[in-house]
């Protein structure tokens, strides 16, 4: 992919790409499967298409959908301290201060460990679905992709995991502490969250759904 530093006036759109990091411009060159093609300033990755990348996520996205539904369900940890024992969930952490002012903490934290999670799989899935089984676009197909994508700063997953990480260490030495199976799902959950966004190329989705059955990366 070559930098242009010719006028661009008369170039059609549809052959020129934009780095969503540092607004550089470039001809569109597309690249092979396996290859990539990344901006030559700030080396953010443009375009990286892979072979049967689109079934590969389908497939994590519905394994997040059962991990997420999981997580929140089962008991997340169990505390023994004095002789008293308490299993919690994710749910019910989330939800912990619903009474009174405080339940717009308990909205946001569940909206952000539970929700956006839950949300993007679900746009994940109504987008791709239709472009792997080579069909058209499901309707407003790009309007999802687009809030899919709005969300992704929002889903929080990794940063409860992280903190849970955190507040362990602290309890660990007042209260023995056991892991119930939703913990070991958070913690799968985590790791496909980052898989599938690490799978995607954001270009390839957007092409298949600008151009339908005609796109030369209709599998992402």
């Amino acid at each position: 992919m070559k930098d242009t530093v010719e006028p661009m006036t008369r170039t059609p759109l549809d052959e020129l790409i934009v780095c969503p990091q540092c607004d550089a411009v470039y001809h569109l060159k597309r690249p092979r499967v396996g290859e990539r093609a990344q901006c030559q300033r700030c080396h953010k990755v443009l375009i990286a298409p892979r072979k049967n990348a689109g079934l590969r996520i389908i497939a994590v996205a519905l394994a997040v959908l059962v991990l997420i539904i999981g997580a929140a369900v089962f008991p997340f940890l169990s505390i023994d301290a004095a002789g008293t024992q308490n299993a919690v969930s994710v749910l019910d952490a989330a939800l912990a201060f619903s009474g009174g002012p405080m339940i717009f903490l308990s909205l946001a934290t569940a909206g952000l460990i539970i929700i956006a999670p839950l949300l993007r799989a679900c746009l994940t899935l109504y987008v791709l679905v239709p472009v792997v089984l080579d069909r058209d676009p499901a309707p407003h197909a790009m309007q999802a992709f687009r809030l899919s994508e709005a969300l992704r700063p929002w889903s929080m997953a990794e940063i409860f995991a992280i903190g849970c990480a955190v507040a362990l260490v602290k309890v660990a030495d007042l209260a023995h502490v056991g892991f119930g199976p939703a913990f070991w799902m958070f913690g799968i959950l985590v790791v496909l969250v980052i898989a599938q966004d690490s799978f995607m190329c954001k270009w390839s989705v957007w092409n298949s759904l600008e151009n339908p059955r005609t796109s030369s990366a209709p599998r992402t």
